[in-house]
């Protein structure tokens, strides 16, 4: 039996059974996930909007989702370590906290100053919701789901952007910014309910092992034995080259991109939007099936999305008319889709080469790659526009540099990530042998 077969076709000892039980539980934090991004996503159809009401440039606008994510990606591995130390559910129950008080402060902001409290308050709390569901998945389904339901997540998210593109961006022209953003919070008051009455933490039986309190010797263990894992550097740099363009296309600069560089009407250039997403969420069905199915078709899929994104980027970018034609912004936009479940195959590596106690670190520390590159990206992208008076072309060339740094990194670590990830799979074989007769 081959490392990949193992891995993505055995049940291990101690695993969950998932069932009906499991997806109602796990529903309900992928529910909270799902509210989540629309949140954040807001934005990305209010950012002329935005810079219109608070009077700023298009570095100042940038500053809003550059601090939203700097906030979120400084926060993946204390919440890995909450959620490792705490369990799903409280991180989970502050997590809607924050974020449903930094939507409603962003409906009711008066100043540029108080609307960029605001979107730090969503991105601390965003930041405690999909490290949380991901660890939700593994303590109610076997190990072999894992990539699937992760996948599963990661559509539930894309689905949460379409609400975004759809829905918010009618009401936000129809009734308004305050009324808009404040009547959206109420989401966020639904699934707290939802939280707080029915999601457990485990099923029956599964309860994992009491962490004993180390202090500052605890957060040192954790965070060091999950970083010399290679496999969780490798799914950081997964992350990290794989996500960024679309989400930097989705949260701010796609809308502008399509409306001021293209001459497409708000419209058209939301249904365009609204492409990338429905792109995402076919995409993240077949790679959660593939991946299900063929443990080691992650890192092909993986490099074949980030050359497919950076081949259709130089292409839009370069095309010698004034405008692209549609043909290619659709293209575009499709291809942009596959991004999201391209990231989610770092949560694939990192994910066997860290024991259950270190799921939540391990996962933090992978989610941080994604969102650091988005974070750079939008601040590069806004400053190169101001320097150059809006040359488009110039700055969303700055995502092949960030392309060539993570594609560096993922060859440097491929084979030392595979070669563990073997050692670890022989070892869990070997337990799955003996424990059944140690059971009897």
């Amino acid at each position: 039996m081959s490392a990949g077969r193992l891995s993505a076709n055995s049940t291990l000892p101690g695993d969950p059974p998932g069932g009906r039980r499991a997806m109602a539980v796990w529903g309900i934090g992928v529910s909270v996930y799902f509210v989540a991004v629309i949140f954040r996503t807001s934005l990305g159809v209010a950012g002329l909007d935005a810079a219109d009401r608070f009077h700023v440039n298009a570095s100042a606008l940038s500053t809003f989702s550059i601090l939203q994510l700097l906030v979120y990606a400084g926060m993946q591995i204390p919440v890995g370590l909450l959620v490792d130390r705490l369990g799903t559910k409280k991180v989970l129950t502050i997590g809607v906290v924050l974020f449903t008080a930094g939507q409603l402060g962003f409906a009711f902001s008066p100043t540029y100053g108080t609307a960029l409290a605001s979107r730090a308050l969503l991105g601390c709390g965003d930041a405690m919701t999909f490290i949380s569901v991901l660890r939700l998945g593994t303590r109610w389904f076997p190990a072999r789901r894992g990539p699937l339901v992760a996948q599963l997540a990661g559509l539930a998210g894309m689905a949460g952007n379409l609400v975004s593109t759809l829905l918010l961006a009618r009401l936000l022209h129809g009734i308004g910014w305050t009324a808009s953003f404040a009547g959206s919070a109420l989401a966020g008051v639904v699934v707290l309910v939802l939280l707080l009455l029915f999601l457990k933490d485990h099923p029956e039986g599964h309860e994992p092992a009491p962490v004993p309190h180390l202090g500052a010797a605890y957060v040192r263990r954790q965070i060091t034995a999950s970083w010399r894992e290679p496999g969780t550097r490798l799914g950081l740099w997964v992350h990290f080259t794989t996500q960024f363009p679309a989400m930097v296309f989705l949260l701010l600069w796609g809308l502008p991109f399509l409306v001021e560089a293209q001459g497409l009407s708000r419209a058209t250039a939301g249904e365009l939007l609204t492409l990338v997403v429905l792109s995402n969420m076919v995409f993240g069905l077949v790679y959660g099936q593939i991946v299900a199915r063929r443990h080691e078709a992650r890192l092909p899929l993986a490099l074949g999305t980030v050359g497919a994104t950076a081949l259709i980027w130089a292409t839009t970018l370069a095309y010698p008319g004034e405008h692209a034609p549609m043909w290619l912004l659709l293209t575009l936009c499709g291809v942009l889709g596959a991004c999201g479940p391209a990231s989610m195959l770092g949560f694939d590596f990192a994910r066997p080469a860290n024991p259950p106690e270190r799921q939540g670190t391990a996962s933090g520390i992978t989610n941080m790659g994604g969102f650091v590159a988005s974070m750079t990206t939008l601040f590069a992208v806004g400053v190169l526009l101001d320097a150059t008076g809006g040359d488009y072309t110039v700055a969303f060339s700055f995502v092949f540099v960030l392309q060539a740094l993570g594609v560096s990194q993922i060859l440097r670590l491929r084979k030392r990530a595979a070669r563990r990830e073997r050692e670890r799979l022989v070892a869990s074989r070997v337990e799955t042998v003996h424990v059944p007769a140690q059971a009897g």
